[in-house]
């Protein structure tokens, strides 16, 4: 499968101080440089760099990026070796070549890596067309990494620039290495306890019963599917509020959690909530007034480790039973036990699409003014 996935908003390294640095977790990590480029007719381009990928599991990769911006803030030509990746421990020359014209704005290019292995970057060139048909070179500052990473930080190369945030990918450390294609140095990028999880298989498992199987993968995709657009989340992302009726992203999460636990004690216990039980999660269930004003002043890994503990006792309960207990009818609501989780699934899958419609309508987050006025 074609890797597809957008390299959005990186440009060429800034100074930052490290409380810019804004840290995410991700399967896969970039660095980038930006050109400006000017044409009244098409022009070709090329990228390349050598590259090598020692690989620690199945699912690494490295490659060669470039991708062209355009003047009115949309996309031109990309390719990011997806369909063609490299996983190659031997040091190798590889190209990525495109074209940009009269409506581009800038070239940005790169290198990129997925997933566990060492992957080591060195001489990158660019080359662009000339008025006579020829590629010529294009200064590229620090294209061959002689200039030493120094806490993470690449000379003249960006890992996410973006809202004035260098960003830093946790899974990833990035250092200098004299394993070397050319020259003295060359940049070394290794991805490190990464889990693999295969989000296009609806499955069985082993040693549970088929539907029950099925059931707990498309519970843990959706939940993985809520974790990944709100893991990097700010705090000020998680608690904005659009309107006096909205909701906070933070107590959305905390929603998803108290209604898979109501359905927990309904479907495994036969019950309700008991007077604690509801002191404890009927806010979260209700998400009124009180979720607006209580749900809020916590990070993501906050909520998360909610819906995760939540989640957990689901599927050790789902594993004590079988596909017959599925068809179980409550008798007070004629439901039975497999509507309920049914219900849980496209109870998630609605306020994962509200979750994605509010978080594309954050404002940026305002700047913080640390001089204090002087007072006469």
């Amino acid at each position: 499968m074609k890797k597809t996935f957008l390299l959005m908003g990186l440009f060429i390294q800034l100074t930052l101080s490290a409380q810019d640095t804004k840290v995410v977790s991700s399967t896969w990590t970039s660095f980038t440089q930006s050109i400006n480029v000017e044409s009244k007719t098409e022009k070709k381009f090329k990228i390349e760099a050598s590259v090598k990928a020692v690989i620690a599991d199945e699912h690494a990769w490295a490659g060669v990026w470039a991708r062209v911006d355009k003047k009115d803030g949309g996309y031109g030509f990309f390719d990011n070796m997806g369909d063609r990746p490299i996983n190659t421990d031997t040091w190798q020359t590889y190209a990525v070549e495109g074209t940009f014209d009269a409506t581009s704005k800038s070239i940005n290019f790169g290198g990129l890596c997925e997933y566990n292995g060492k992957f080591y970057f060195d001489d990158f060139k660019l080359y662009i067309e000339n008025d006579k048909g020829v590629l010529e070179p294009v200064k590229i500052t620090n294209g061959d990494f002689e200039k030493k990473v120094e806490n993470g930080t690449v000379p003249r190369w960006s890992f996410g620039v973006s809202k004035g945030k260098s960003i830093k990918v946790k899974e990833f450390d990035v250092t200098s290495t004299t394993d070397k294609a050319e020259g003295k140095l060359a940049l070394l990028v290794e991805g490190k306890g990464i889990v693999f999880k295969d989000s296009y298989k609806i499955k069985p498992m082993e040693d549970v019963s088929p539907q029950i199987g099925t059931l707990i993968a498309m519970l843990e995709n959706l939940k993985d599917r809520v974790e990944n657009q709100v893991k990097n989340m700010s705090q000020y992302e998680l608690d904005y509020l659009h309107d006096d009726k909205a909701n906070r992203i933070g107590s959305l999460i905390m929603h998803l959690a108290a209604a898979e636990k109501y359905y927990q004690v309904y479907t495994f216990e036969n019950r309700g909530f008991t007077e604690e039980e509801s002191k404890m999660w009927e806010t979260a269930l209700n998400l009124d007034q009180g979720g607006r004003d209580e749900l809020r002043n916590h990070d993501a890994q906050y909520y998360l480790d909610i819906f995760n503990e939540v989640r957990a006792k689901t599927i050790a309960e789902l594993k004590k039973r079988d596909d017959a207990w599925l068809m179980e009818v409550h008798e007070n609501s004629g439901m039975n036990n497999f509507f309920g989780w049914f219900h849980v699934m496209e109870h998630q899958s609605s306020h994962l699409g509200q979750i994605l419609f509010l978080k594309k309508r954050i404002p940026p987050e305002p700047e913080v003014n640390l001089e204090q006025p002087i007072k006469n």
